[in-house]
Order: C-alpha cells, then structure tokens, then sequence
C-alpha cells in the first residue's frame, strides 16, 4: 500500500480481469542425425531453410560412406520442402571422426567441428599495423615523447623505419603521448619532427583470413600481445570456422616474422591449409551416440541436447529405426511432456507382419510411426533414391498447424517433392495396420502421394489420434507459459476468479477457431478452481489446484454414405 502524506489527488494502477493469454508455438522440428560438419555437443542449432542448413551444416552425405544413416540432411530439406518454417539440428559423428588442425610454432588452429570439412579450412596471414606515427624527442632511457600514441598499447611489438632500415622493440609503458620501451632504439636517428617524417613507428600486428570454400572470415590487427583486445585468441573466439590457440609473444619480432620463421616461409603472406580432419566411420556408430550423454549444460549430446530447448515441439532421428534410438526418443518427449516423435520404419518392412513387429516395440501417445519410404530426387548422386518419410512428415504437421491448426488431423495431405513410394499398399492390408497406429502414406489416382493415416502408437482408446494429444500438449504448454503471474500471489478468491477467467477466455478463443467440440463454450469446455477443487490443507501448503476439462474434435476418420432405393409411393 502506498503512503500518502501530503494533501493531493493520487492515481494508481491495478490490475484486474483476466490476463491475455497467447498459444504457443507447435511446428518447430527437432533433428538428430550425421552431417558434414556442425558441432555435436552443446545446445542444437537453429536453421530457417534447407540453405541455411547446407551453410552450417553442408551438404548431403554419400552412401557409399554413411549408408542408413545419411539422411538427416534429406529429412531437413524436405521438412522444409513440405511446409516447415523453423528446425533446431543436433549432430551426430562417429567415433572415430577427427578434428583438422595444423601447427605452426606457438600459433594453432583446429577447426570447429570434427569431419574432413576442415581440411578445406585456408589460414592466411599478413602483416598489419593498426597505429603509425612519429618521435618528437627522446627522453633518455627508452622513454620517447611519440606525436599520437593513443593505439599503442603496453607489450604491443613496435618497429622503428627509416627508409629501407628497421629496428623492433616492446613496450613497456604508455603515458599520455610518452612511450617506454624495454629497451631503447639503438639507431642513430629516432626523432623525426617534420611535417612528412622519414622516420616512423609502428605496431606490428597481422590480419588473418580464414577461408573454407564459400565461408570467409578476416580479423584485422591481430596481435601475439596477450594484453589486449586484439590478442589472436580473443579477436577469434567470435570465429565460426576454427578455435585459435597461441602463446603471448615477449620478443621484440613481428608477429608475421614469427610466423613465416615457423612455417618455413620468406613471402610476405603465408598460407597454412587444415589437415588431419576424418567423417569417421559408420560401423563405428553405436545407438548411444544418437541418444547422447547428458554431461551438464552446454555438453549434452545426441537427443539429450534438446533437454534445455524450449523452443521444438516435434522431434526425429530420420531413418534411424533401431528399437533402444526411438524408445529413447519417445522417453524424452514423454519426460517433456511438451513435444511429439515421429517415428520411420525400417525401409525393408514390408509385409504386415514385419511392420506389426516393429510397431509392438513401443506403446505410447507421445509419439506415431509413418510407412513407407519416399522415393525423391538425390541431388548428389542425380538419381531417385528413397528416403525415410519422418522430414517431409514433420513438415507436413508444421503445415496442417499453421494453416489449420494443431486441432487438425495432419493426414490426407499431399507429400512435397515425392514421386514415389517404396512399398505400395492396398486397402486390406491398410486395414490391419491402421488400428495398430501403423500410418500409412498411400498414392490416390488423381490425387497424387499423401498421408494416410493419423494415429498415434498407443492402445489408449482416448489418445488414439495424433491431433488430440498434440492439441493437449498445446493447451497445456500455452497455460503453463501464461500463468507464471500467478506464482507467490495471494491465494484467495481473487485470485482464483482472475486465474479461472483467464484460462475461460483461453479456451473460448480455442473453441471458436474449430478446436473444441460442442454447440456452445459451455459444451466445449469448463474450468473449476476454487473450494470444489482445494481443500485448507492445499491452500496451507500453498498448492493452487484448477481443474479444466476439454472437449477436443475427433478426425471423420471413416466417412460413410449409408444409400437406398427411394421407391414411388
């Protein structure tokens, strides 16, 4: 309560009625896979198309190197081919995958990311100098009173020029316009008061490129002085392509001269090219690099990277069909409780039988297997190949989410950029699969390829459908991220007609936009919280408790005609 002590008119401001509420996103994908490049701990990494994944990821993978599990670049391409807007990729490398690196004395670079990428990685270095100016006297023991020496730094290497001649020191110390050197000049001639000086002072600092293919980076003014902003390993700790490492040089050399002595080099600009680095194999991949380690913050891996993102609401490991991958999958989203898997099926499941199989080793409604393979234009080898249907299925829901709704069944929707199918199925065989929650993708004579089916992988009868679990998840995640304004509140009646008229106009707005079945609000929804739904003891314990029951629309799953004759009467 404020306190007033003088006479006046006073106004405040309050809040009351219920707060605005906004639903949260639900068509952000989550990928695991391999990739060319790209780290592979540390949080995922967002992409916005599949250019933008090619840019920080590259490109697809060959395979004759990768095999069964080259596909994650496929899968974001046609995520993004088939609707979607927005993707977070975590990557994956095998074991036996080497990072590119090169040595040169006490200077070295390692590229980001382990993979051959990195031997592409071009280091250039050339001599730089960011400030130049001239000695107006000489104080006596290495001290000089310098025209400008706002640039000059304490241990920035200096060279004295007169003409062709040069001498090099260091600083020791910078006052005002007064420099002092760890060891004076020896030359006969430092001071230089005229208008156009023959003799100058420098800094003597490099500028590095770092080129790999399209990608270049330059740092100007980079310094071995450990001192200063300009130091390598500080100017480059920004760097996309490579990590620096480098020693503070005390030495009254240039940088570049240290440089070309280690290399080997008398040119005025030397060159280094990255090398050591490997893709590793595929046989040395394991399930577990694909599930990940939780080491902490900023060192996860795998799926568990995507423990402290907020953002994804859809997940895949494309093509990676191995039972102890997906159970893992469907845990972390389970866990979660706020995003949903889809699942591939191994490309030679065929029969019923063997899809059936596949489909037991899971039972949850976090999670929906689609079947079979797309056959798509491979870029890279410039033939059809077939690919899992997980990508272009994700960004089928991202599509049916933003056009429709998340209420909306993501099924019988035309597949993007797919002319054909592994397996075709036919009507009896869908019979026996669709009950199960196995999806099938179907073509339709004039209708093209599309999605056949929208159930989830559970045997609960209530969460059968994929847009109503994906619909709770988005009713709850949307009210969990609106209500946090309520936390440490009063919890009295007050508050629990503002939290129960806050969630009613929620879902109000939900219920007109086709989400929720039932003629009127009433039908659609209710929202309890009050004396019905806490007891003193919650209250006491500080337990706010509301109880919201929705009414979600079921997909016309099976549309049936029921015609007869109609006779003359």
């Amino acid at each position: 309560m404020a306190e007033y002590l003088s006479p006046g008119v006073y106004v405040e401001e309050f809040d009351s009625g219920p707060a605005p509420m906004q639903g949260v996103g639900t068509s952000t994908a989550g990928f695991v896979g391999l990739a060319e490049k790209g780290p592979v701990s540390g949080a995922p990494v967002f992409v916005s198309s599949a250019s933008d994944f090619t840019r920080k990821f590259g490109g697809y993978l060959q395979q004759s190197e990768f095999g069964e599990y080259r596909y994650l670049a496929h899968a974001v391409s046609h995520f993004f081919a088939n609707g979607g807007a927005r993707a977070f990729v975590m990557r994956v490398a095998p074991p036996d995958a080497a990072v590119a690196g090169l040595k040169c004395g006490d200077l070295s670079f390692q590229a980001k990311n382990p993979g051959a990428w990195g031997n592409k990685i071009v280091v250039t270095l050339s001599p730089a100098s960011k400030a130049k100016t001239q000695i107006l006297a000489d104080e006596g023991e290495g001290k000089y009173a310098f025209k400008n020496a706002a640039d000059f730094n304490v241990g920035d290497v200096v060279v004295l020029e007169n003409g062709s001649s040069q001498e090099y020191g260091v600083i020791a110390a910078v006052e005002g316009s007064n420099v002092t050197l760890e060891k004076p000049f020896e030359s006969a001639q430092v001071v230089d008061q005229a208008l156009l000086p023959k003799v100058t002072v420098r800094t003597c600092e490099m500028t590095v490129e770092v080129k790999c293919e399209d990608a270049v980076e330059t740092y100007d003014n980079v310094s071995f002085n450990i001192t200063t902003p300009n130091f390598i390993e500080k100017l480059m700790a920004k760097s996309e392509l490579v990590d620096v490492s480098a020693a503070h040089n005390t030495e009254a050399v240039a940088p570049i001269d240290l440089v070309r002595t280690a290399a080997g080099c008398d040119k005025e600009t030397v060159k280094l090219q990255l090398s050591g680095g490997l893709n590793g194999t595929a046989a040395a991949l394991t399930d577990g690099d694909f599930i990940g380690v939780d080491k902490g913050p900023g060192s996860r891996t795998g799926i568990q990277a995507f423990l402290d993102n907020s953002d994804v609401s859809l997940m895949a490991v494309p093509g990676i069909t191995a039972p102890n991958v997906q159970l893992s999958l469907v845990a972390h989203c389970e866990n979660l409780g706020s995003r949903f898997a889809v699942l591939d099926m191994p490309k030679d499941a065929k029969s019923v039988s063997e899809l059936m199989e596949h489909r037991n080793i899971v039972d949850s409604d976090y999670c929906a297997m689609y079947h079979p393979w797309l056959e798509v234009y491979d870029p890279l080898d410039k033939r059809n190949t077939f690919i899992p249907p997980s990508g272009s299925v994700l960004g089928i829901y991202a599509r049916s989410d933003n056009t429709r709704g998340v209420h909306k069944a993501p099924a019988n929707e035309t597949v993007a950029k797919c002319t054909g199918l592994s397996v075709t199925y036919n009507n009896a065989e869908q019979d026996m699969l669709n009950p199960n929650g196995v999806n099938l993708i179907r073509r339709f004579p004039g209708q093209g390829i599309r999605v056949w089916g929208a159930r989830t992988a559970s045997s609960k009868p209530l969460w059968k459908y994929v847009n109503v679990r994906r619909l709770f998840i988005f009713l709850e995640e949307s009210i969990k991220a609106n209500t946090n304004w309520v936390v440490f509140e009063p919890n009295d009646e007050l508050l629990w007609i503002r939290v129960r008229r806050t969630i009613e106009v929620f879902l109000e707005g939900v219920w007109k936009s086709g989400a929720l079945a039932g003629s009127t609000a009433a039908d659609a929804f209710f929202v309890n919280i009050g004396s019905a739904t806490m007891t003193q003891d919650d209250i006491d314990n500080g337990r706010l408790i509301c109880v919201i029951g929705v009414a979600p629309v079921k997909p016309a799953e099976f549309v049936i005609f029921r015609l007869t004759q109609k006779t003359g009467e």
